[in-house]
């Protein structure tokens, strides 16, 4: 046990990371170990007495060609972290999940020699795509803190130091989830069908995938006009950009859409609007690790600048976008990526988890995956990170 109070410096980009984040604060605290926490944070980790220099949403940028417009920013963002931590540094620096904003951070701490601990918590891709990657990695990381067992595998083939400490959503979520429950929870119909529609919760996503899930709604709308579509807005700036979007629709499919603002400090209403319906149509991304957990029948899809995705195509190695078709190494749910995610391909495959028997067979995967993820033998994500300054 260590006799002094530490200092951590954490970044993070997004709500997911700041869940993490949050959880990860509490943990140090309910070991009773003395620490402090700086650097860029959300709301979540703010209210647990973390320091933020910059709002999370600087780093919120996706893509590659998208990063470009942004870069400078970024690159100051950086500086400003590398100049505070030069003059005042933190004896770990755990970058959790923006990877391509983190992993940078960690290689400037190590280039200019300053006395700091660098901690990947969640694994970037490497094992899907741009494996190039894990050299610098494996230069600029002391450790790496994976979800998944197949991630901690993969870095041993390559010498990097990684622990499984468990995808915490696995136990922290129940196996028994009774959709009727989540329904009263936010105080819906229980005798009501209910469409979730996820296009993501940055600025960018809601732009480029906002009108995508409201003209599959309007097909479905008028084929179906017994479901409810649910849109959970994390914060106000997103209810305003959906409202605007909404704003050209029709009236009886905007009497059908109950847009869902964010009441928590945990920013969950993604969550609770996945866990009350039927059917989840949602963004490539976390957020299918979420859904799956919740054992709910989904579809998802994802749409890049057209140049990001003919990069991206050239260095992914893997056959599958979605974390759920990862971890099951076959298609569990269907992806519909670029030239695929259109309105009415998307509107067929929520049609298609209409029936019930096809909901209920990739419920019965999601529960399996989820019973796997509870079984591996993960290590405690504090005691990991104290090794290294032990």
């Amino acid at each position: 046990m260590l006799n002094r109070k530490l200092k951590i410096g954490i970044v993070v980009g997004e709500v997911s990371g700041d869940t993490l984040g949050a959880k990860l604060i509490r943990r140090f605290s309910e070991q009773g170990i003395d620490a402090e926490f700086e650097g860029i944070g959300g709301p979540q980790m703010i209210a647990e007495g973390f320091k933020s220099y910059y709002p999370m949403d600087i780093l919120s940028v996706m893509g590659i060609v998208e990063v470009l417009k942004d870069i400078k920013k970024l690159f100051a963002v950086r500086d400003g972290l590398v100049e505070t931590w030069t003059k005042d540094p933190v004896d770990i620096f755990i970058g959790i999940d923006a990877p391509d904003f983190n992993l940078r951070l960690s290689k400037t701490i190590k280039q200019k020699q300053l006395p700091i601990k660098t901690v990947q918590y969640v694994s970037p891709s490497v094992w899907a795509w741009r494996q190039g990657r894990i050299h610098g990695i494996k230069a600029s990381i002391d450790l790496v803190l994976c979800l998944f067992p197949f991630e901690k595998a993969f870095f041993k083939q390559w010498d990097v130091p990684a622990a499984f400490v468990g995808h915490p959503l696995a136990s922290q979520l129940p196996l028994e989830n009774p959709i009727l429950d989540a329904q009263t929870e936010l105080g819906l119909d229980p005798h009501q069908k209910y469409i979730a529609l996820l296009p993501g919760s940055r600025r960018g996503e809601i732009e480029r995938l906002g009108p995508l899930v409201l003209d599959a709604a309007n097909i479905l709308h008028q084929k179906h006009p017994d479901y409810t579509f649910l849109i959970p807005a994390i914060n106000d700036a997103r209810k305003q950009q959906i409202e605007s979007l909404l704003a050209t629709y029709p009236e009886s499919l905007k009497a059908q859409i109950r847009l869902m603002e964010n009441t928590s400090a945990e920013s969950k209403i993604g969550r609770q609007v996945m866990n009350a319906s039927n059917i989840i149509a949602l963004a490539s991304g976390t957020a299918t690790l979420e859904a799956m957990l919740l054992h709910r029948p989904m579809v998802t899809f994802y749409k890049l600048h057209w140049l990001t995705y003919r990069i991206a195509k050239l260095l992914v190695k893997i056959p599958y976008f979605s974390l759920p078709n990862i971890i099951a190494g076959k298609k569990v749910i269907q992806e519909l990526i670029q030239s695929a995610a259109t309105p009415e391909n998307l509107a067929a495959e929520i049609e298609k988890l209409m029936d019930i028997e096809a909901a209920q067979i990739q419920v019965m995967q999601h529960i399996t995956m989820h019973k796997q993820l509870l079984s591996g033998n993960s290590e405690d994500p504090v005691t990991a990170v104290l090794a290294l300054v032990q």
